[in-house]
Parts: structure tokens; sequence; C-alpha cells
């Protein structure tokens, strides 16, 4: 068992799962439920059950973790899984794989390629747009959980306003919408600035749906640095490490994306919707890695199709020192930067304000 502190957060590089069981053993969870939108960041399997060329089960993905390749677009654990642990909450299972009984701990709606508008990533096939979480989300609200709750709704709300909620999405929006001109005639119709402020107003009612639906503790994590990944990185040119365009394009999104969150927050009744701040801190791990523990902050990992600009090709064993790189494939990050990046929003006021521990104590 290893602890790495790098810039103050404790790097989880153990016997996986070991914290989630005695978290699980030892006490009562400091939330009710955890409940998971979002993409590939944030996808636990949802996409294994859909028709579509969007998937991660299969090896090398899920080397590091302790239940395999189960469809989590990594090497290990994402960013809920480190969530789900501090909360003392299992993982949350996608929610299409649910058959019988619905947990009450909360499910993972996320789902590969998909984004904020509908349109989004549908190319590659069928995916869950954030559209269609909200969606299933509603349907657990209002047929699943009522399961749970028999004759008791206030109970139910209570333990909604209780939940988190976390979020994490836009990226494809960019990648596989706006920047895409032989699938998509977006960027025809939309300046960069006048897209991002579709996106937000987009985003918006989604969140306010979410929040009629009982939804009151709202983390929405900014678009990360797209630039510098090696998709993006390997078709083209650019000085440095990263493709500032592309980086610049998803600014205009996450700089507005606090005054929509703080106008949620003064106008919707008892919510918190909080800012995951985190796309200078992908940023910084990315051009200061050995800050973060990091040796390889360009390469993917894995052996992927496209010249390491896609997923990993199946089956072939990844490098020997995944976490000691940022990319795991030619989109996605390791299990270390996703510890980063979830432990940096449960203690950092910098990164999310308040901070998880602080926002379960509301």
């Amino acid at each position: 068992m290893e602890n790495i502190k790098v810039m103050g957060f404790t790097l989880f590089v153990f016997s996986v799962g070991l914290l989630h069981f005695i978290s699980l053993v030892c006490g009562a969870p400091l939330a009710p439920a955890l409940y998971v939108f979002g993409d590939s960041l944030f996808d636990s399997g949802n996409n294994n059950l859909l028709p579509t060329v969007s998937k991660a089960n299969f090896k090398p993905y899920g080397v590091d973790f302790v239940r395999g390749d189960t469809g989590r677009f990594s090497n290990g654990r994402l960013v809920p899984d480190f969530i789900a642990e501090f909360l003392g909450l299992p993982y949350p299972p996608p929610s299409i794989s649910i058959r019988i009984s619905t947990p009450v701990t909360g499910l993972n709606y996320a789902s590969a390629s998909c984004g904020i508008l509908p349109e989004t990533g549908q190319f590659l096939g069928k995916c869950l747009s954030l559209d269609d979480q909200i969606d299933l989300f509603q349907h657990t609200v209002k047929s699943s959980l009522p399961e749970h709750f028999k004759g008791r709704p206030n109970e139910q709300s209570e333990h909604l306003s209780k939940s988190i909620f976390v979020v994490c999405i836009g990226s494809n929006d960019y990648m596989s919408n706006y920047l895409k001109p032989k699938t998509s005639d977006t960027s025809k119709h939309y300046s960069p600035q006048a897209f991002a402020q579709h996106l937000l107003d987009k985003l918006s009612a989604q969140f306010r749906r979410l929040h009629s639906l009982g939804a009151r503790k709202v983390v929405m994590y900014e678009i990360g640095p797209i630039g510098c990944i090696p998709s993006m990185t390997r078709k083209n040119k650019h000085n440095g490490k990263c493709v500032e365009e592309s980086n610049q394009l998803v600014a205009y999104f996450n700089d507005n994306l606090l005054g929509m969150l703080q106008n949620l927050t003064s106008t919707l009744p008892n919510s918190i919707f909080v800012r995951g701040h985190a796309h200078w801190l992908g940023y910084d791990a990315i051009i200061n890695p050995s800050k973060y523990g990091l040796l390889d902050t360009s390469n993917p990992c894995c052996k992927t199709w496209a010249n390491g600009t896609s997923a990993c090709i199946p089956e072939l064993k990844p490098c020997p020192n995944p976490n000691q790189h940022y990319f795991f494939d030619g989109y996605h990050l390791t299990e270390t930067v996703y510890s980063v990046l979830a432990g940096a929003c449960i203690n950092d006021r910098s990164v999310c304000s308040p901070t998880l521990r602080e926002l379960v104590q509301v």
C-alpha cells in the first residue's frame, strides 16, 4: 500500500477499494446517495449496453481496477469512485444495468461520447445525452425510489435533498460537434462565444429540471483542457504542449459557468450549485507534471488506434507505470489524475467552494 502526497492531496495508490471497504464497514455514510451524470470521464459502464463503438469493457481498461474492465475509460477509478469512497457509499452502478431493485445509495447515468446537446456524439452510435440521463433519473425518482419510501414521500424528498449530484459534461460538445465540421455544421451557425452561451443556456435548463426532481446539492466540473489531449495535439499544429486555440474555446464556457451556477443557487429554493474549478488544475498537471508525481503528460499509456489519438487497442498490455502517465488513451485520464481532481474538490476551496467536505454538512 502506498500513499503519495502531491500538492497537498493524497493520491490513493494502494489496494484498490481498501478505504472504500473500511468506510462502508465502520460508519454511516456522509450522504445518503451519490448520483452521477456526464460523459466518458464519468461513465462506469452504461455504454456497455448501448449500440455504440464508444465502449471500454475490454482490457487494458480497468487494469488497476478491482472489478476489471467494467466500462470505465481508465486504468482504474474515476472521479465519482473517489467521491463515493469519501462519502462512504458504494460505487454508483450504471443506471441501465439495473434490472431488479434500484439501489437507494445512488446511480451513475453518465454515457461516453454524449454531451449537453442531444445531437452530440450520435454519429458514433447510441449514447445518453444529458436530457436522456435526466429522463432516466426522473424514472428513478417517480418509479423506482418510491419502492424504498412507500407512503413516505417526505422521506424521499429529504433523501434527495441530502444526496450529492456530480456532473462532468461538455467536452464532447466541442470535440465531437463544434470542432467536427464534417459531421456537424454548428461552427457555421455559432461564434465561439455564442456557442458557449448556447451550451450554458441549455445546461441551466437541464439543471432546473434536476432541481424540480429533487436535486439540491450539485457539483458541475468545468470542461478540461481539451487542447492538451493526444487526440488534439497529434492531429493539429501547435506550439508548446497544447493546442491553445482549443483550450480558448472551452474557456468561453468555463469563464461563464460560475455565474450561471450562482444564478441557479440564488433563484432555486434550498439549492447549492458548485463549480468544480478544475480546468486550471488539469492544465497545471500537464505543464508541471513533477508537482503531481507524473512523468509523462503527452502520450497515452495504452497502445491506441490511429497513432495514439483514439481508444486502446483491445487486449494489448499498457505501459508498465500507468499512474505516472496523465493520459491512459488518446482522450482519457489515468486514476492518478482522477484522484487529484476528486481530492481537490473534496478538500480545496480554490477548486470547489464549498468543498464536498463542507457540502455534506449543509
